[in-house]
Order: C-alpha cells, then sequence, then structure tokens
C-alpha cells in the first residue's frame, strides 16, 4: 500500500463554514474524517486583526438565530458561541430628509413613518398571512412581479422592496423569486432574534469547529489543495492534493462551482457544474474604519434608502473587535453587476459612504485609526434572482459526493445557506451508515 495515500470515511474539501460544520458533525457522529483547505481556514468569513482592531470579511450577521441550523449545531456540538443580539430600537432608516423605525417587527412596523397608517395595515396584513402560510409566493414569479399582480400600492411595494435589499445584500431587490421572499419574511418575522452577531467574530465560531473536529479525531490539512479526481463508475474514489492521496466512502465538496468545474473537469458531471460555474455573485462595497475613540450616536444601524447602503456599529455589539475605548464600524453599499470594476462609479459609492459617516457619526475623521475597503466583495456565490437557481447538494452520476456552500440549496440566505446545505450533506451521509 502506498504510504502517502490515507484513508477515511469521509473527506471534506474546502474550510469555509460549509466545509468545517460539515466536517465538525460528522466528525462528532464517529466518522474518521478529513478536512482539505487550500488557503487559511473561514474561506470568505475570516477575521482580520490590524491595529488592535478585528475586522470581520463575509456575511456580517446571523439572521432569525433562534430558530437557524447555526442553533442547531450549537446545540448539538456543543459549541461555545457568545450572541450578539441587534437591538432594532437602535436602528433607523434614511429617506434622506428624516429618519424612521426600521420594521425589522411588528413594533418596528407600526413606529415606522414610512408607511401611511393605511399602508401599515397593509403590510401587516402581507406578513400574518405570510406567517400563516396562506401566501408563501408563486413558483417562477418575481418579488417585483408579484407585487404588480397583486396591485400592491406605491407605499407598501417601496416598503416590501426596500426590506428585501437591506436584507438580501442586493441592489435589485424586485428580482428576487418571490418564493424566497416570503419564506425568509416567515422566518424573520416569527423569530424573536431577527438578527445577531457573534461575540469575537468569525475567528471564534472557526476556532470552535476546529476544536470538535480535532476532538473527536478529524484531521485538518491547510494549505491542501486538490489537483485531481479520481471517479470509477458512478462514484468518486479517491482524490489527490500534492504528493498526498486521500480515498474514502463519502466525499463532501464545500467550495464555489467555478473552482468544482476545474476539480471535475472530464467527469460526468462537468458540465452541470458549468451551468452553476456561470452565475453570478452577489457583491458589494465595504468601507470598514476603526476610530481610536468613540464617536457617540444614538444608533447603531442606519439605512440609507436612496443610495442603498448602511452602517452598522460592529462594536457596540461585539467589544472583542477592538481595542479599549475605540469603534469600529462598518459601512457596505450594494453593487449592480455594471458597478464592479468602474473605478469612477466605486469612488463615488466611497464618496457617499464618507458622506454618511459623516451625517451620523459626526468626528470619525479625526479619530480615524484604521480604515478598510474592499471594492468587490463576495458576500454570496450565486445571488438570488429569477435567472439564477441554487445547486443541488447532490447529483445522481455521483452516488458518494455531495456539496454545500452558499451558493447551494438550503433555508435562508447568506451564511445560513451554508450551514443548512452542509446540515442537511450530513444527515444524508450518516443515514447511509
Amino acid at each position: 500500500m502506498d504510504n502517502q495515500t490515507k484513508h477515511y470515511d469521509v473527506v471534506v474539501v474546502g474550510g469555509g463554514l460549509a466545509g468545517l460544520s460539515s466536517a465538525a458533525y460528522l466528525a462528532s457522529h464517529g466518522k474518521k474524517v478529513a478536512l482539505l483547505e487550500r488557503g487559511k481556514l473561514g474561506g470568505r468569513a475570516v477575521t482580520l486583526p490590524i491595529k488592535g482592531f478585528n475586522f470581520n470579511f463575509g456575511a456580517h450577521a446571523i439572521y432569525g438565530r433562534d430558530t437557524s441550523i447555526l442553533k442547531t449545531f450549537e446545540k448539538e456540538l456543543k459549541l461555545d458561541i457568545e450572541w450578539k443580539d441587534f437591538n432594532p430600537y437602535k436602528a433607523r432608516y434614511d429617506s434622506g430628509t428624516e429618519l424612521s423605525h426600521v420594521p425589522s417587527n411588528v413594533r418596528g412596523l407600526f413606529k415606522t413613518k414610512i408607511l401611511s397608517s393605511p399602508g401599515k395595515v397593509v403590510f401587516a396584513w402581507e406578513v400574518f398571512k405570510t406567517m400563516l402560510s396562506i401566501d408563501s409566493g408563486e413558483p417562477h414569479l418575481s418579488i417585483g412581479k408579484w407585487l404588480e399582480k397583486h396591485n400592491i400600492n406605491d407605499d407598501v411595494k417601496k416598503m416590501m422592496l426596500t426590506l428585501a435589499s437591506s436584507n438580501f445584500f442586493t441592489s435589485e431587490p424586485e428580482q428576487i423569486p418571490s418564493e424566497v421572499f416570503f419564506q425568509y419574511y416567515k422566518r424573520i418575522f416569527t423569530t424573536n432574534k431577527p438578527v445577531a452577531y457573534i461575540g469575537g467574530g468569525w475567528q471564534s465560531l472557526i476556532s470552535e469547529f476546529v476544536r470538535v473536529i480535532e476532538a473527536n479525531g478529524g484531521e485538518i490539512f491547510e494549505k491542501s489543495k486538490v489537483q485531481n479526481v479520481v471517479v470509477e463508475q458512478d462514484r468518486v474514489k479517491q482524490i489527490q492534493s500534492g504528493d498526498h492521496i486521500y480515498d474514502a466512502r463519502e466525499f463532501v465538496f464545500a467550495i464555489p462551482p467555478k473552482e468544482l468545474v476545474k476539480v471535475f473537469s472530464e467527469t460526468a458531471i462537468e458540465n452541470l457544474l458549468s451551468h452553476y460555474a456561470a452565475y453570478k455573485s452577489s457583491k458589494v462595497f465595504v468601507y470598514d474604519i476603526g476610530l481610536s475613540k468613540r464617536v457617540e450616536s444614538p444608533f447603531t444601524y442606519i439605512y440609507d434608502r436612496k443610495n442603498q447602503m448602511f452602517i452598522t456599529d460592529i462594536s457596540y455589539y461585539d467589544e472583542t473587535c477592538i481595542p479599549e475605548g475605540g469603534q469600529l464600524l462598518q459601512a457596505i453599499a450594494y453593487l449592480k453587476e455594471d458597478e464592479i470594476g468602474d473605478k469612477e462609479v466605486l469612488d463615488t459609492y466611497k464618496e457617499k459612504i464618507e458622506a454618511l459617516y459623516d451625517k451620523h457619526f459626526s468626528g470619525w475623521r479625526e479619530n480615524l485609526a484604521v480604515p478598510r475597503v474592499s471594492k468587490s466583495a463576495v458576500v454570496q456565490e450565486v445571488k438570488w434572482n429569477m435567472n439564477q437557481e441554487a445547486m443541488p447538494i447532490c447529483f445522481p452520476d455521483l452516488r458518494n459526493t455531495f456539496f454545500a456552500g452558499d451558493w447551494c440549496e438550503g433555508q435562508g440566505q447568506l451564511s445560513e445557506l451554508s450551514f443548512s446545505s452542509a446540515y442537511e450533506v450530513s444527515k444524508i451521509i450518516l443515514n447511509k451508515s
């Protein structure tokens, strides 16, 4: 036997949130697991320390945490997670001329100035129908088309699209499938914890998954890029990474479609994967600032409706991300496809974000210690719209091979898609035993 060949029950390729959570779950249930990551663990969800500040990359929050799959992982794997719940009463929409409450719950809905009183009743009725599953959208119909079909008045239409834009991280909310829209808001308006942050940032969660993997005999190999996949009939037999060969009964690939196409070149599913690899990702302009001294503001979240951008006071919810007395603010602007890479447009976004900082966090310039700008950060590999669909977690052509990530079928959005697809894949593998 070649001493470079390693044998496992399950090999997980990709050390992002999906790969880490599936590896941890499988290892905790008695599987001999190997996790391969070509770079550093965390994927797009990483924490970067700079001059005493901990900047988070990737999706910044967990939505509907009391019903989320991460909550299931926390309970079953005994993860040590410090939850920091969003305060909706310190959140506002900025219409340009006035501020209004964010309708993230019923109280916020009836306090908002964005809707007239009749509009609030109409909006509340739409939410109520969703909660009771009376209306759950229509197949092959975008939320924009759904609103037109049902003759929803302009005020309520604008409110629903604003909510969609701010929660789905998109500048084109009208393109979101109506089924996805209603499924998401059913969860948000029935949860007690609509938005939450994780104390210590993504790194604390990554460390917890690593702890569970290693405590249960799992092995993690960083800087291990897959060069070749060996397929025999309808099964993956082994994969090669550097000088090592890994074989297993089951394989989980938690890497994006564009990488999957390279890995599965000249196999039965190459063409299927190429379809998803051609999709566009959801990208945003991120402008974080670390301040040496806290700038007082009555709000921890401001959403600029006109420019489709928002600011979150991350350090209000997580003091571990700042040096003593400091503050970390995160601004995100949603990008249209034709704006990505356009220097002039992106410079304009930077100016607009700085103007929003000036308006609501006056004094930030004098206390600026560390700026961090990312002009085209990926928040979701496959964006929600009517022209793109999530990738299945398995294909009939390969019976022992599964896929997980925010580009796959699952519940929720952003990181929740990673967790839910990883959980589903893990359950399937365990049920096959």
